[in-house]
């Protein structure tokens, strides 16, 4: 099968043809391995390739909803037994997992074949993928471009059509922020759906997630029952799941929906026209295809969201930095100098505040669910700027060397959570201030590709649901995808 075959077809039509004997997994998997040797230089949207694992497994025979379709997973979390997780990290490099983790576990009973970790910032901790590690991933629209975070390199291999869809994970707006870069459908299940095992009950309260990012809908949805086939009994508790598979529920139609919509930031800081027009260019679609929608946005101090969402994030990280130096020895240059700053302010939030901060992560749930009693769905921007250029986030040097010399004198984490640097640390939420919501409620939450700027950058909008809302965001999506599709879209590499 040559390139220009293969791109024509979603992971659920790539499995039609290996199920019908049209073609074979093995040949599916040399076009998919050539493709990416020949823009992965471009790209780096892989950084470790699994080819010879892949082919032996290719060579078996596989069985499964998508059986024989070339497939990628993020090189964090998603563990592959006796393949080193790098998590985008110096300090992980010496080790490999000893087991699958459950989301891998599922792709491989699904028939998947798996041939490589794709791109992610370190630890997962950024809306951009620039790793020190393994350097950063680009944008197939405009490789000068980010193809966003922290499933940056899944997003950019996915555009640029070495896969049809790839391992994604979502703790902040990590699958939704690239898929809206890159051109993509991106859904983050709701809190509970898809297992965190087997070495973790769920991450970050249930505020992470696994999940796919993808060029159909419907691969979208049949790689959710896949991550959802049976209940997770090491979970903290069971979540609800409808009484038909997630890819029959998105052939529905969704009927009418009230929705609300809003272009203001959560933040207060200006939001580029352009995202301001990709939601009132997706509102008048969603009126013309008969669904009631009015400007509407929860009663939330967005403010206080941010600030509650990274507090906890800091937390979280510094938690990730002592885990890697306890388990690998790993020293203090082993991390990158942002992380080490985030790691250190964490270390110094005292448990009676992370308590008082994650009560009003139960507010913001309260608040949402007012919102949702009057409208199915919340429509924002994914992105409240156009995807950014390569190094244009990058912390100031100045800034570094001033951070270098407090970390060494152990003033970095105290001085960090002065109200003057916690304004500065906001600021990196600017360009992204729409996704953290769902995260820290737990709701699902979709990026769908409806927009493109005068420069032909994708960027996305985002859609909230409800708790249990998979199904109403997966036939809209669907709708939309009829209504305006995406798929045929390819970047000029």
């Amino acid at each position: 099968m040559d390139y220009a075959e293969y791109r024509r077809f979603d992971a659920v039509g790539l499995a039609e043809l290996v199920r019908s004997g049209e073609i074979a997994p093995r040949e599916l998997l040399e076009t998919a391995i050539q493709r990416a040797e020949q823009v992965n230089g471009r790209l780096n949207a892989i950084v470790r390739p699994m080819f010879d694992t892949a082919r032996e497994r290719a060579s078996q025979q596989l069985t499964g909803a998508l059986a024989g379709v070339p497939f990628l997973i993020k090189d964090l979390h998603q563990d592959y037994a006796g393949v080193r997780t790098g998590s985008g990290s110096r300090s992980t490099r010496n080790t490999k997992a000893p087991r699958h983790s459950t989301s891998v576990e599922r792709w491989l009973d699904a028939g998947l074949v798996i041939f490589g970790r794709t791109n992610t910032p370190e630890f997962g901790a950024k809306g951009i993928t620039e790793p020190e590690a393994n350097g950063p991933a680009r944008n197939p629209w405009n490789t000068a471009h980010t193809p966003g975070g922290s499933s940056g390199g899944a997003a950019a291999a996915v555009a640029a059509g070495v896969v049809p869809v790839a391992g994604a994970s979502d703790g902040g707006g990590s699958i939704r922020i690239p898929a809206a870069c890159c051109g993509l459908f991106g859904l983050k299940p709701g809190r509970g759906l898809v297992s965190a095992g087997p070495d973790a009950a769920e991450h970050m309260h249930g505020g992470a997630t696994d999940g796919v990012i993808s060029r159909s809908v419907r691969d979208t949805a049949v790689m959710l029952d896949a991550l959802t086939a049976r209940p997770d009994t090491g979970g903290p508790y069971l979540a609800a799941r409808p009484e038909q598979p997630y890819a029959e529920c998105a052939r529905r139609d969704p009927g009418r929906l009230r929705i609300g919509f809003t272009t203001r930031s959560p933040l207060g800081y200006p939001v580029s026209p352009h995202a301001v027009t990709a939601v009132k260019d997706a509102a008048a679609l969603l009126a013309g295809l008969g669904h009631d929608v009015e400007e509407a946005e929860p009663d939330i101090d967005g403010r206080q969201l941010s600030r509650d969402f990274l507090s906890v994030w800091f937390v979280q990280l510094a938690h990730t930095v002592q885990a890697a130096q306890r388990a690998f020895g790993a020293a203090a240059e082993d991390f990158e100098l942002d992380t080490r700053l985030v790691a250190a302010i964490g270390r110094e939030t005292k448990a009676t505040e992370y308590v008082e901060i994650l009560a009003r992560w139960n507010d913001y749930n309260r608040a949402l669910a007012d919102f949702h009693d009057r409208y199915d769905v919340l429509l924002t921007p994914a992105l409240a700027h156009p995807p950014a250029r390569i190094g244009e986030l990058d912390t100031p040097a100045p800034l570094r060397k001033a951070i270098a010399v407090l970390l060494r004198v152990g003033l970095a984490g105290k001085l960090g959570r002065t109200k003057p640097v916690t304004e500065v640390v906001l600021k990196n939420l600017e360009k992204v201030p729409y996704t953290q919501l769902a995260n820290i409620t737990g709701r699902p939450a979709m990026s769908v590709p409806l927009h493109q700027t005068p420069e032909d950058l994708p960027l996305g909008v985002q859609f909230v649901g409800a708790l249990g809302a998979e199904p109403t965001l997966l036939s809209l999506a669907t709708q939309l995808e009829s209504e305006r599709p995406w798929a045929h879209l390819e970047p000029p590499l």
